[in-house]
């Protein structure tokens, strides 16, 4: 929200500079963007104190979306008068019901069907003449990043940076029948809105129509059809009220947002409609653009009782942590716009009894009323205490230990954390399932980009792999803890890992070497191993992979015949997945990738809190070589298998050493080098005891995979 600060003193008179306003703003809960010079008025001296403040307002304060609002905040924090804008003097033909009448100057009907999405809409005729805004209006609007069209629709803009409310106005003579009904849009129905675009209306979609089309989509953008050109000379201006989600969900379909829409959306006040008309009528006159005819048309069949909130004094020093004066409390909600019921104490059996003003959407508790309060006396000045501990905290979930024993392992790795949304575009999704049915699709998309929520991890990590590669940085290893949903599977935790670059940095003592498979399986398994499970590795073909790169990550299982748990795969991604992201295939370009179901792991491992020391062996270890000749294609696990399931529980370690493939060994034949770690707890082995344990691995290993010892 950017405003000019000369226009916020027409309303509050504050002397204070610039700075210290911003300042004190940012001290009752706003955030000051930035304080930029003020544009250029043609016939205005330069220099003097004024300047554009651009406030972040969040999503809940859609009253401090105008220079009335911010201003009547100023005025709470200075203690100073509020002066409102002017307005005009007009007669208010009121209707209780939502029908237009013969004698009104302009009919206007709201539909039966629409009374819930529009319960007030408000209209009045004026005859104009079109031409250029002076120039101190067209630099209030540019300041606020707004362009000046022409003096009508320059007033509409103004009254909604001024008080918030959103205008529109007609051409009068371009609307057929020279009536307004407010319906909702009918099978086929299409309106080309003032960006010169048609736009294919839904049957639920609010419009304002004239007695044959639509001529708006409401509280989003006006037609072309009834758009005010230099030619107009009657207008119908609009000011109303419109269902914030009906409107929100209107614009996300369309893929329109505007400043009417990012205000209606958030809750705008239903008691402002008349008022933004009779401040259009004040300003028509004051730039001599046209005259009010007739009185202003405010259909409005079932008016809304403003709620009431009840306040007491003790709760506010309960919540906040310290006492507050009696008297401040009303008086702050007072120059708020809150109605305190003078005949309340603020006592446990007399609480305040607060009006909500129409502007306060947000407000509907008392908590509400305690938040204002609080901010009004002053963030700063609260005292820094620490709560009454009256119960032990709760015991962390297993969830939250899991997670944080993945990330505490992973940057040990090497790994930093990224953090990707749970929404991305459909085209990201479909690689990582095997059917299109099984993206989970989002109703409403913020957009295209957020259309799916993702069904792996994987793609926002990429993204984020893909952005770092863009800024100049290579050797990129990243990992994230979240949820992936699918249509069958519903929603689950998974961690995924994503390495690119060098495994070893470049060093005065050797070259650098690019990441590779082992790199990856080796972050995986020290993660396997601080879950407690022992993982292991299957090669597997995936879409998502790289033939002959992959592997699925197994854990053991629990106890007899049954197959290995998978927990989630392992390799290098796919060539058509990464040159679509923008990643080549040469070198260090190779992007390996992992994605374990969190869930299964911590389900599979063992309870990391009940864990025992075990005191150091006593007795000394034995180690033996051993050398076989195998087939090229068998996977070096599944002969670490077989040794493990043939030897004693006297085998520690089963560890690779050597490959090697060539002379003397025959074609299509390989030989490995394992170095084997025996250890009893009781006693030292004899050399009789590992001899026959050797014996026993060499005989699993001729029988399993036909070996030879070399």
């Amino acid at each position: 929200m950017k405003i000019l600060v000369s226009w916020l003193r027409e309303f509050v008179p504050v002397t204070v500079s610039i700075e210290e306003l911003a300042d004190a703003l940012t001290r009752h809960g706003f955030e000051v963007g930035s304080i930029d010079p003020a544009p250029a008025v043609p016939g205005r001296p330069p220099g003097g104190p004024d300047a554009v403040l651009d406030l972040e307002v969040t999503t809940n304060r859609p009253d401090c979306l105008s220079v009335v609002g911010i201003a009547r905040e100023v005025s709470t924090i200075y203690g100073e008068p509020l002066t409102l804008p002017a307005l005009a003097d007009a007669k208010v033909a009121e209707c209780s019901g939502a029908a237009g009448r013969p004698d009104d100057p302009l009919p206007v009907t709201i539909e039966p069907d629409a009374l819930d999405l529009c319960p007030r809409y408000v209209a009045s005729l004026a005859r104009v003449t079109i031409g250029p805004s002076p120039a101190w209006m067209a630099a209030r609007l540019e300041a606020a990043d707004i362009r000046p069209i022409n003096n009508l629709v320059d007033i509409t803009n103004y009254v909604l940076i001024e008080m918030g409310h959103p205008m529109h106005a007609f051409d009068l003579d371009r609307l057929g029948g020279g009536a307004l009904r407010i319906r909702l849009a009918r099978p086929g129905e299409t309106v080309t809105t003032i960006d010169g675009v048609e736009r294919k209306l839904a049957e639920d979609m609010l419009v304002i129509a004239d007695a044959t089309r639509p001529q708006a989509i409401a509280g989003v953008m006006g037609g072309a059809d009834s758009e005010v050109t230099g030619a107009t000379r009657r207008v119908a201006f609009e000011s109303a009220w419109f269902n914030p989600i009906s409107v929100r969900r209107t614009g996300r379909r369309l893929g329109l947002s505007t400043e009417a829409s990012y205000r209606f959306e958030r809750g705008a006040d239903i008691t402002a409609p008349a008022r933004a008309m009779r401040r259009a009528q004040v300003l028509l006159t004051q730039l001599g653009a046209g005259t009010p005819e007739g009185p202003i048309v405010d259909r409005y069949p079932a008016p809304r009782a403003r709620p009431v909130v009840t306040l007491r004094h003790a709760r506010v020093g309960r919540v906040l942590g310290f006492e507050v004066d009696p008297a401040f409390v009303p008086a702050a909600l007072g120059r708020l716009g809150f109605e305190v019921d003078p005949a309340t104490t603020g006592g446990d059996g007399d609480p305040w009894r607060v009006t909500v003003p129409g502007h306060r959407v947000d407000v509907r508790r008392e908590i509400d009323l305690i938040e204002e309060v609080a901010r009004h006396h002053g963030y700063d000045r609260m005292p820094s205490t620490f709560p009454a501990m009256t119960h032990p905290p709760a015991p962390e979930s297993d969830g939250l230990v899991q997670q944080r024993l993945a990330r505490r392992i992973l940057t040990g790795s090497g790994c930093s954390e990224a953090v990707t949304y749970g929404f991305i575009e459909e085209s990201a999704a479909r690689p990582f399932v095997d059917r299109a049915e099984e993206v989970v699709r989002i109703a409403n998309p913020l957009s295209e980009h957020f259309a799916v929520l993702r069904p792996s991890l994987l793609p926002g990590l990429i993204g984020a792999l893909v952005y770092n590669r863009h800024r100049e940085h290579h050797n990129i290893r990243l990992f994230e803890i979240g949820h992936r949903f699918t249509a069958g599977g519903g929603e689950g935790r998974s961690v995924a890992i994503a390495l690119t670059g060098a495994g070893i940095a470049e060093h005065w003592s050797g070259g650098e070497r690019a990441s590779d498979f082992f790199d990856l399986t080796g972050v995986v398994r020290r993660l396997c191993d601080a879950f407690g499970v022992a993982a292991s590795f299957e090669p597997v073909k995936q879409s998502t992979l790289v033939p002959g790169r992959a592997a699925t990550v197994h854990a053991p299982a629990p106890a007899g015949p049954a197959a290995p748990l998978p927990l989630g795969t392992v390799g290098q991604l796919a060539f058509d997945i990464a040159e679509a992201r923008g990643i080549h295939r040469a070198g260090a370009e190779a992007v390996w990738v992992a994605e374990l179901d969190l869930d299964a792991l911590a389900a599979a491992g063992a309870d990391r809190r009940r864990m025992t020391a075990a005191p150091l062996p006593r007795h000394p270890s034995s180690v033996r070589d051993l050398a076989v000749v195998l087939d090229v294609a068998l996977p070096a696990a599944a002969v670490r298998g077989t040794i493990r399931s043939a030897a004693p529980e006297t085998l520690l370690d089963v560890q690779e050493f050597d490959r090697y493939e060539g002379a003397g060994i025959p074609k299509g034949r390989i030989s490995l080098a394992f170095r084997l770690t025996f250890r009893a707890a009781d006693r030292t082995l004899t050399d009789a005891e590992v001899k026959q344990a050797m014996d026993s691995i060499i005989r699993a290993l001729q029988t399993a995979h036909q070996a030879s010892l070399r």
